[in-house]
């Protein structure tokens, strides 16, 4: 879909590499602009083709550029000039330092789309700090909602950055339709604190409109999320929502009436209300099976439920692999990488334009410097 459109990537690390990806998965022709060592998310691993770079990564050619250096500075300045989008995640000003001035580029190629990541935005007096994902997690309050403040750790994969690049990819798409009308490009900026929070709206609809203070239980107690430990330990999720038919259809399979008339649990808004106490009775039962005889008993009614998975249960469960979720692709040297395929489907299929692996450092700099000459020839 985006076949003829080019991005330069300056990005490192997850932010704009994950919202170029994102464009390339879409048939996007995105260069990604590297220094002589490589994004350091490269070496994550050790040697150079590490696990998170190949996560954030696919569908891209690899351009060395050595932007200390003038010449350098003036091949990315060319190559800019001739693109569709330039895409960064460096501090603000940073561009600017480098005597590539956003408004100066543009200037000069007025259907630039010029998209830049910052951690907390061009103004204000965070606007010069560092920024990485447990930064955005902490300061956007998303961490508060995970984290037990007696004994406080963070846990997970990363939200603010996946977030952040989702909506440096939407903030691009839509400049990219608004050119299509106007002819005109624009400058897109895009922060990992707002992107954080904009990411948990319901949270803070929840404290503003509700005056509800959020924390780790209220989103769950609310939707009546529950995570149990079976009799053989398995583990199984069950997920409510507000719909009475779910929990008595639960009910009905737990073999459990005394529940239903206990007037703690009457309503959804008394189970939220002793969310705690109906998830320890609960336990109790899930206790007295297998994993496999309680998913037996829910699947043949309308329960929201699932095994909670490992990543590697995951990849090998039967609907993943109906739907073809895991992406197997062959680089010539570096050998067969699996990562996980773009969840959009075109047409009822996979928008696969290219579907090439992750390049090594520098893999495409004769190939794009050569295009680049003949562009201008």
């Amino acid at each position: 879909m985006l076949d003829g459109i080019r991005v330069v990537d300056l990005g490192a690390f997850i932010t704009a590499p994950l919202a170029g990806m994102m464009l390339a998965d879409l048939g996007a022709d995105v260069i990604k602009i590297e220094p002589p060592d490589g994004d350091p998310f490269r070496r994550g691993h050790g040697g150079t083709y590490g696990a998170t770079f190949i996560a954030y990564n696919r569908n891209k050619r690899s351009l060395v550029l050595d932007l200390n250096q003038a010449k350098d500075r003036r091949t990315l300045e060319r190559l800019v000039l001739r693109s569709d989008v330039l895409l960064d995640n460096f501090r603000p000003s940073a561009l600017a330092r480098l005597g590539l001035d956003s408004a100066a580029l543009r200037a000069r190629q007025p259907r630039l789309i010029h998209c830049s990541i910052t951690g907390f935005g061009t103004t204000g007096p965070y606007r010069d700090r560092p920024a990485f994902d447990a930064v955005g997690q902490a300061l956007s309050g998303v961490a508060s909602l995970f984290m037990d403040p007696n004994d406080p750790h963070f846990v997970g994969p990363t939200i603010t950055d996946n977030a952040t690049g989702m909506y440096a990819a939407y903030g691009i798409l839509g400049a990219l339709v608004e050119r299509g009308r106007t002819g005109r490009g624009r400058r897109i900026e895009v922060n990992m604190l707002e992107s954080s929070m904009a990411f948990v709206q319901d949270a803070y609809t929840n404290l503003t409109c509700a005056g509800v203070e959020g924390g780790r239980y209220t989103r769950v107690s609310i939707s009546q999320s529950f995570a149990f430990r079976c009799g053989d330990s398995g583990m199984i999720a069950v997920h409510l929502s507000t719909r009475e038919k779910f929990w008595r259809a639960l009910i009905a399979a737990l073999g459990a009436d005394a529940l239903a008339a206990d007037p703690r649990f009457a309503t959804h808004r008394d189970r939220v209300a002793h969310y705690h106490e109906l998830e320890t009775l609960l336990g109790e039962r899930f206790l007295t099976k297998p994993r496999a005889e309680w998913m037996a008993l829910l699947g043949a009614t309308d329960v929201p439920f699932a095994p909670i998975h490992t990543l590697k249960d995951a990849l090998a469960d039967r609907q993943v692999a109906a739907l073809g979720t895991a992406l197997a692709l062959d680089h010539p040297t570096e050998g067969k990488v699996v990562t996980i395929a773009c969840p959009i489907l075109v047409d009822g299929k996979r928008p696969r334009a290219r579907d090439t692996a992750p390049p090594t450092i520098g893999e495409h700099s004769a190939e794009v410097l050569a295009e680049l000459d003949r562009d201008e020839g």
